[in-house]
């Protein structure tokens, strides 16, 4: 198992919810909830430096058949434009199957009695904790990383501050 701390990202239409592992890549646990739009590529860069991450893992939504559709299109947009942000502090960016992840989150926090305004306010947190788990079980199981590396731009390509 690689060292150091990574961070899971659930990337939504409205908002973006972070988690971060421990350095040992053990335990995942919610950061924060980022809003979506103008200045949150630049936020998920402060969040990585704040934790010295050494990856970025962008959830990556798949139907259960394993298709993938306008989401996951959308996902991966995002994860390039995040990986144009990073790649400058020479953090890579990798994309991981999210099956169920916001299903599983809601379920938990049904179960912890969260209802309503509380539970959509860290649902998205909660799903990047269901991402980056997964990520960091299949690492430690297969010994290797989860998902497929995200491209860094050209040197032409300078994306956002």
């Amino acid at each position: 198992m690689r060292r150091g701390v990574r961070l899971g990202v659930d990337v939504g239409d409205v908002r973006i919810g972070v988690a971060r592992s421990d350095p040992d890549g053990l335990l995942a646990t919610p950061v924060e909830t980022v809003t979506r739009g103008r200045g949150d590529l630049a936020r998920l860069r402060q969040l990585a430096r704040e934790h010295a991450a050494v990856e970025a893992v962008v959830g990556l939504p798949r139907s259960l058949s394993g298709q993938e559709g306008p989401a996951a299109a959308k996902a991966r947009s995002f994860a390039d434009e995040l990986a144009g942000v990073l790649h400058r502090d020479g953090i890579p960016v990798r994309l991981c199957d999210e099956r169920l992840s916001t299903v599983s989150a809601e379920a938990a926090l049904r179960g912890q009695g969260r209802k309503g305004a509380r539970r959509r306010a860290v649902v998205d947190q909660v799903a990047a904790v269901v991402i980056l788990q997964n990520a960091l079980d299949t690492e430690r199981s297969t010994g290797r990383p989860a998902g497929e590396p995200v491209a860094s731009p050209g040197p032409d390509d300078q994306g956002e501050p």
